[in-house]
């Protein structure tokens, strides 16, 4: 895999509320990383997006990949949107850092990746929870026994309803709640018990005005029995947590997506005739990730491991639309 001279002098490739909150000051703060340039569609988004974070100057789609001072890109456009731009990027010869997720389909997602190796750059999806620290404390915690032998798993991700016009009820735009919060506890189960999931039932509902997806629920299946019940959407009370219930006890644990860098995680543990509360430390898991990208684009480090749980993922995310009951709401 090509490596190049550091720092990574990354160009933004538009200006979502994701990239002005989280990613652009991990990267701004990364001493591996340089912004060298935003391109977006309205110019005074981009001055403002620019300035805030010390890029030199905005540019068009386009030129910014056509510039040659430029390494990687980071990308945080519409979901929909990615497919297009992400092989645009790669073709150009740039690593890329693209939001979730990385294709709306299996079959993208695989092309995408598939170029990224042909070319020798990094292509990584920023999901950005598994940097955090409390997940490897966690899975430490579940290999050995807290809970006794783990039976099922309970993922959540939902947020309260958006504006009418938000570009998440346009299924050719956003992509819908599917692809926007549900590959949250997707990942999330992948990441617990492995990817040898299997998609047995789930229910979409969808806006029938819009036909985007508002909402759902998965179950699915190891092949050893343990049951993984994921629910997303963008209808119902702000909720992101996992669960795990075990042949002897459980554990709950809250923000499990979405924690800012200075909160400390908070584990639950209930045992019978015992209860404890277990604080994390705090972890900044956008620094992590962009840490983690620049260290691959300069290196030329592998990221066969995410570039697998991507493809995986996404296979899922096929296979929750060919099974899935459809109920259409207003």
């Amino acid at each position: 895999m090509a490596a190049a001279q550091g720092p990574l002098r990354v160009g933004v490739l538009g200006c979502a509320d994701i990239a002005w909150r989280r990613t652009l000051p991990a990267l701004a703060a990364c001493p591996d990383t340089e912004l060298a340039a935003v391109a977006s569609r309205d110019e005074a988004k981009g001055k403002r997006f620019a300035a805030a974070f010390g890029a030199p100057r905005v540019q068009g789609y386009e030129e910014l990949l056509a510039a040659r001072d430029i390494d990687a890109v980071y990308l945080p456009l519409p979901a929909m949107m990615h497919a297009h731009w992400v092989a645009k990027a790669l073709r150009a010869g740039k690593h890329v850092l693209a939001e979730k997720p990385l294709t709306g389909d299996a079959k993208s997602t695989d092309e995408l990746l598939a170029l990224a190796d042909s070319q020798g750059l990094v292509l990584l999806e920023n999901v950005v929870f598994p940097h955090h620290s409390q997940h490897a404390r966690v899975r430490r915690m579940l290999a050995d026994g807290a809970v006794g032998e783990l039976k099922d798993f309970t993922g959540v991700f939902t947020i309260p309803p958006l504006p009418d016009e938000n570009m998440r009820y346009d299924p050719d735009i956003g992509g819908g709640a599917l692809l926007d919060m549900g590959v949250y506890p997707i990942r999330a189960a992948l990441y617990y018990l492995g990817p040898a999931l299997d998609v047995l039932h789930a229910v979409l509902r969808i806006r029938s005005r819009t036909g985007a997806v508002i909402s759902g629920r998965i179950l699915a299946c190891t092949p050893g029995g343990v049951t993984a019940d994921l629910a997303f959407g963008m209808e119902h009370s702000y909720r992101t947590g996992c669960a795990f219930a075990g042949s002897s006890g459980l554990m709950l644990l809250d923000r499990a997506f979405t924690p800012p860098p200075p909160l400390q995680p908070l584990l639950r543990v209930e045992r019978q005739d015992h209860r404890e509360e277990i604080t994390f430390p705090a972890d900044d898991q956008f620094g992590n990730i962009v840490r983690h990208f620049a260290h691959a684009a300069l290196t030329g480090s592998s990221v066969h491991d995410q570039s697998e749980m991507s493809r995986r993922q996404a296979r899922i995310i096929d296979d929750v639309r060919r099974v899935a009951v459809r109920i259409e709401v207003p």
